[in-house]
């Protein structure tokens, strides 16, 4: 018999192996969720059990686009955003970036490809005024390209359009209602504006990975980076300026440096959000 933590934090069991191997192969659960067996009290990522590597290893292939959400209700942001402040979590902006440099190099060309091909796809739909529709979908599926990338599993230009079919409407009104209220917000007052729009970093990712509903997504996503507020910021100010290294580089370089951008915040995400460890 097992028990795990879920992606909103709480504990779920117990549970048979059977069942256990039943939600791997659905995708609800993945190689990175904490479990831990009846009769012992450490919490271990999935991973470290050899009798379910081969189940997790061959799910990742089968079910590409299943979300590695567990059974459970909707996740109450002001509770799920205590829990996550209580841990006195951490985001090293130099780790965070280099660990986006080692993701990119390990895999380079389809990494780099499947980011242009988002990005140019935005710039296009913007060009015909659709951007408003579709930008937070395609966001939100290059996020969830880049989550499964950093999550160790396999990715590629299905996942990067994924966002269509995962979230559209919430991603859609995420990126709109943020985007809106953060303007309305620079427009009135200067600071307000910059403060929203980083509180709201996270909110695509936590829709597309933890299918939250985007106003929930955004008022964790704003409870939690305000905790470390100047993290986030200093986090976003740095991978600008690497882009715009990328863009003075002949606008070529812009093609490796956004890739090493993204990856640095998915991986804030992660470490600000992922499943942690219970308390004995």
């Amino acid at each position: 018999m097992y028990r795990i933590i879920g992606s909103d934090g709480k504990e779920y069991g117990p549970i048979t192996a059977e069942v256990l191997m039943q939600w791997i192969e659905q995708g609800r659960i993945n190689a990175r969720t904490m479990a831990r067996k009846e009769d012992s009290g450490e919490w271990l990522p999935l991973s470290s059990f050899p009798e379910l590597s081969g189940m997790l290893a061959s799910s990742a292939v089968r079910v590409p686009l299943a979300p590695p959400v567990p059974p459970g209700g909707s996740v109450d942001p002001t509770a799920r955003a205590k829990e996550i402040i209580s841990r006195g979590y951490q985001v090293d902006i130099g780790d965070c970036i280099g660990r986006g440099w080692a993701l990119v190099k390990g895999d380079f060309w389809p990494i780099v490809g499947v980011n242009a091909l988002l990005w140019v796809t935005m710039v296009l739909a913007n060009l015909v005024y659709a951007g408003i529709v579709v930008n937070g979908p395609l966001l939100g599926g290059l996020y969830y390209f880049f989550l499964k990338r950093v999550r160790g599993q396999q990715s590629g230009v299905n996942e990067a359009f994924a966002g269509f079919s995962l979230a559209f409407l919430q991603l859609f009104l995420g990126q709109l209602v943020s985007g809106l209220l953060g303007g309305i917000g620079l427009i009135l007052c200067l600071l307000p504006g910059i403060y929203l729009l980083v509180a709201w970093s996270f909110t695509l990712m936590l829709i597309v990975d933890k299918r939250m509903e985007f106003w929930p997504a955004m008022e964790l996503s704003r409870q939690v980076v305000t905790a470390k507020w100047w993290s986030i910021f200093g986090l976003l100010i740095v991978s600008g300026l690497l882009n715009l290294a990328g863009m003075l580089a002949l606008c070529v370089g812009v093609f490796v440096t956004a890739p090493i951008a993204t990856a640095a915040m998915v991986y804030a995400y992660e470490d600000i959000f992922g499943v942690q460890k219970a308390p004995r």
